[in-house]
């Protein structure tokens, strides 16, 4: 990667805007992930929805991609591709969505259950999620990327969870990804220096099981090497005013789905307005 761009308060608002046509997106797809239901419809759905708010699917076409969602199903980690199988009860699907609108990207995701979901899928869920939040709050000035890696590693691996390591965050812009890298592992005090105005996607990749992977020969699919379930949540944040601010949000999501949570007041200086 090239080096850090760094960005203005204005350029932050824009790319706030297009990583909230990226939420309202995944909040329009929660009320329709359920058992019987294509990911190619899904996908569908989510291209219209994201045309209709004046942006364009981001990953629609990028590198050869030939979807607007990466939809990851149980075992797969990320980058599945939309196909006619339905999702089945018990089914965990993660959902990577990106838009860019204003010259800007946004890149966000989230793991939904489908239907009855194990209790042990559940944790990983609830653990990985947790661990996101974890890796959020210690992406401020005058830290380094891998003190962000570090707890998000610590966290996962105390509940007895595998951390992905081929696959990593990363800074976020005028293309998709930027530096620096953003690794959910790593030792404290190591890696690129992180400043004001560093807009970055972090994205935990946490698997039931090993931390081992495999690619499949479509040259996407990444599922985990023992079959295990795998799970994916990924925010676009910003360095302002040298701490942490979220640009995307879940909330859209809890709102179809009835959550209440608090868990991204801290991030906010304000609340957000749905």
């Amino acid at each position: 990667m090239s080096s850090i761009i760094l960005k203005t308060r204005e350029e932050i608002e824009m790319m706030r805007e297009s990583a909230l046509i990226v939420s309202k997106t995944l909040g329009m797809l929660a009320s329709e992930i359920k058992p019987g239901v294509s990911t190619l419809y899904l996908d569908k759905l989510a291209e219209a929805f994201i045309r209709d708010h004046g942006a364009t699917p981001a990953f629609l076409g990028m590198y050869g991609f030939p979807n607007s969602l990466c939809m990851s199903p149980n075992s797969q980690v990320v980058h599945g591709i939309p196909n006619d199988k339905p999702l089945e009860d018990g089914d965990i699907i993660s959902v990577d969505c990106g838009a860019l609108k204003n010259g800007f990207y946004g890149d966000h995701a989230y793991t939904f259950e489908v239907g009855e979901v194990a209790t042990a899928t559940k944790m990983l869920l609830k653990t990985t999620k947790e661990s996101l939040y974890v890796g959020i709050r210690e992406l401020k000035a005058g830290n380094r990327t891998e003190d962000v890696g570090y707890v998000i590693q610590k966290y996962c691996e105390s509940h007895g969870y595998g951390v992905v390591r081929e696959l990593v965050g990363h800074g976020l812009g005028r293309t998709m990804h930027e530096a620096p890298e953003m690794p959910n592992y790593g030792k404290k005090g190591r890696g690129k220096l992180m400043q004001e105005g560093l807009v970055v996607a972090i994205e935990p990749m946490i698997n039931q099981g090993t931390k081992n992977i495999k690619q499949h020969k479509d040259g996407w699919t990444i599922t985990t090497a023992d079959g295990k379930p795998s799970a994916h949540f990924e925010h676009d944040v910003a360095i302002i005013d040298g701490k942490p601010e979220l640009l995307s949000t879940f909330a859209y999501i809890y709102k179809a789905l009835g959550i209440t949570s608090n868990e991204e007041d801290e991030f906010r200086k304000a609340p957000l307005v749905l």
